[in-house]
């Protein structure tokens, strides 16, 4: 089946449920406010101060590793001075998208999957720094939000998604070709006709659509490649989740490698074992940050 028949499957099964999740209309309003760069800060708190939920996990994300204020921040206002505008949008994202599915039970534990999602973003944005990448910020929320369409098969097809997981724990298949044996569709085609739904800038469409296979990428393959090497590396290391223990990569082997290659020359000069090394400092970070979110 090619792409255009799998995202129309996608969108049939998208179309069939009835209770999916928006994202909070405050969300899209400082969504809105943060694209006039003239915006007034006091004028953001005081929307984000409307959002109770909204406002206490982005004190708790500001106040995480990722952030590191010198000294705890209790100020909205104080912590969206210190994130600056663009990290705003990032947290003010990230955080509805938690709240669009929180709560919903579902096949995959909350905790592993937003160590997952918040590792590849961190992953993402040391890659697109390394080859001076122009938007960090959406390198970061990029990798947060790749994996949507998991969350949905999760939440509202449990059944068939729990045998998928269980069918990649016991033989060497990739959790895709499984979801497409099941489904005739994947989590990457459900993911993007979501943020079509949710009318999410094309770039973050592109990078869900195609995070498994970047050179297929038309808008953005660079940002696809930096998401699909960071989604590798969180699932080898210890931010993963849905019994993929069998998987491995070797980097310089990867498509997306030699995307980067073409697009950042100098890293076929790095030294990737100390590049990995300096990837595994992160992960301690985001265990940190997902315990401090979802904590009561």
């Amino acid at each position: 089946m090619d792409k255009q028949m799998m995202i129309e499957k996608a969108r049939q099964m998208v179309a069939k449920i009835d209770d999916l999740p928006t994202i909070p209309a405050v969300a899209t309003q400082v969504l809105s406010l943060l694209d006039n760069p003239d915006v007034d800060v006091d004028e953001v708190a005081d929307l984000m101060l409307t959002d109770q939920v909204m406002t206490a996990r982005v004190m708790k994300m500001v106040n995480s590793p990722i952030y590191r204020p010198t000294q705890e921040i209790t100020s909205l206002k104080r912590a969206l001075v210190y994130l600056g505008l663009r990290h705003i949008k990032e947290v003010a994202l990230t955080s509805s998208f938690i709240n669009a599915f929180e709560d919903k039970g579902g096949v995959l534990e909350v905790a592993p999957f937003w160590e997952h999602s918040f590792g590849v973003g961190m992953v993402a944005k040391i890659i697109a720094e390394k080859i001076r990448y122009n938007d960090l910020e959406k390198a970061y929320i990029s990798g947060i939000i790749h994996d949507i369409g998991e969350v949905v098969l999760s939440y509202y097809r449990a059944e068939e998604f729990s045998r998928v997981l269980e069918s990649i724990s016991s033989r060497p298949i990739t959790l895709v070709d499984a979801e497409f044996e099941a489904f005739g569709t994947t989590h990457s085609e459900i993911g993007f006709c979501i943020a079509e739904k949710w009318n999410f800038p094309e770039a973050y469409g592109e990078v869900i659509l195609y995070h498994h296979s970047p050179r297929e990428a038309v808008q953005d393959p660079v940002l696809c490649a930096i998401v699909n090497l960071s989604d590798l590396f969180c699932t080898v290391r210890d931010l993963n989740y849905g019994g993929r223990s069998w998987v491995s990569f070797n980097l310089a082997e990867e498509v997306a490698w030699q995307i980067l290659k073409e697009h950042s020359p100098a890293l076929a000069h790095l030294d990737i074992e100390r590049f990995c090394y300096e990837l595994d400092d992160a992960v301690p970070d985001v265990k940190e940050l997902v315990s401090s979110i979802f904590s009561k």
